[in-house]
C-alpha cells in the first residue's frame, strides 16, 4: 500500500477548486455533499484544493507551494491525495481507491458492494453508537468489549452487518450477549509467503487477533494482515495466559507447502 487510506473532516471548512466543465463540477459536488464549502484559489483558510484544468501544473505548483494538499483530475502524478469511489451508509462509509490506477476499477467494485451491504447499515452504527455507554459497563475492560463485538459482528453473528434489521436487534443483544471473555490460542500453518495465499478462515482470524506470535521465517506482508494494534511476539514466547484471541503462525515445512510456491 502507497497511501494511508484518511477520512477528512471537511463541513464547514473552505475547499479550493479550481476549473470549469464536468469534472470541476463533479469535485464541486463531492466537496458539498460532505458539508465542504467551495471556494477560490485566493482563499488562505483553505486545506485541499482540487485542479481540473487542461495544464494543471503550475496551479497545483503553487497551491502547494502554499502548504495545500491537492489533487488533481485524472493526473495522479500530481496528486497529493485521490478520491476513492465512496459507497454511502450514512454514518457508514466505504471507500474504494486504486491509488489513482483506475477510477473505472474502483466505480465496478463499489457497485458490487452496493449490492451486498444492506441500505440500513448506517442505523446498526448509530444503533451501536448509542450503546456505547452501556457496551462500557457490561464489558469495561477494551479487549474483553472488542471481543465480544467481535463474535455479534461476524457472519452469522447476532449483529452480523450483511442481514437486514441490526440496529433492532442490537437491544436484544445486550440483554443476552453471546462471548467468551478468556479468548483461545490457535496455531495456523502459514504454508505462502504471499498473503493472496491465505485462506478465508486465516484471513479472519488474523483480523480478529489480540496477540500474534510468531515465527521469524514468516514474511512480514502476512503480519501486515493483522490489526495495527495487536501485539506482536517473537516464537518462542513463553508467558501467563492472557484474555483475547491468541494466533501462533508457523512456517510450513518444505514439502507442506502448495506445489505453486
Amino acid at each position: 500500500m502507497k497511501a494511508l487510506p484518511l477520512f477528512h473532516r471537511v463541513a464547514g471548512k473552505p475547499v479550493i477548486v479550481l476549473g470549469e466543465g464536468e469534472a470541476a463540477a463533479a469535485k464541486r459536488r463531492l466537496v458539498e455533499r460532505a458539508g465542504g464549502i467551495v471556494v477560490g484559489d485566493d482563499d488562505r483558510d483553505a486545506r485541499l484544493a482540487f485542479v481540473a484544468l487542461d495544464e494543471p501544473e503550475a496551479a497545483a505548483e503553487r497551491l502547494r507551494a502554499r502548504g495545500l494538499l491537492v489533487n488533481v483530475t485524472d493526473r495522479p502524478e500530481l496528486c497529493d491525495f485521490t478520491v476513492p469511489s465512496v459507497l454511502d451508509r450514512d454514518p457508514v462509509l466505504v471507500a474504494v481507491g486504486t491509488g489513482g490506477a483506475s477510477a473505472g476499477l474502483a466505480k465496478q467494485l463499489r457497485l458490487r458492494l452496493e449490492a451486498l451491504l444492506p441500505g440500513n447499515l448506517g442505523a446498526l452504527a448509530q444503533a451501536l453508537q448509542a450503546a456505547r455507554g452501556r457496551l462500557r459497563e457490561r464489558w469495561p475492560e477494551p479487549g474483553e468489549r472488542r471481543r465480544a463485538l467481535d463474535a455479534a459482528l461476524g457472519q452469522g453473528g447476532p449483529l452480523d452487518p450483511l442481514a437486514d434489521g441490526g440496529a433492532d436487534r442490537v437491544e436484544a443483544w445486550l440483554r443476552d450477549p453471546s462471548v467468551d471473555p478468556a479468548g483461545e490460542a490457535i496455531t495456523l500453518t502459514i504454508a505462502s509467503d504471499d498473503p493472496d495465499d491465505l485462506t478465508l478462515r486465516q484471513a479472519r482470524l488474523l483480523g480478529m487477533a489480540d496477540f500474534i506470535q510468531f515465527e521469524p521465517e514468516i514474511a512480514p506482508a502476512i503480519l501486515d494482515r493483522a490489526r495495527a494494534d495487536a501485539v506482536r511476539l517473537p516464537l518462542p514466547h513463553e508467558g501467563p495466559a492472557r484474555p483475547g484471541l491468541t494466533l501462533r503462525l508457523r512456517r510450513a515445512k518444505p514439502e507442506m507447502r502448495p506445489f505453486w510456491t
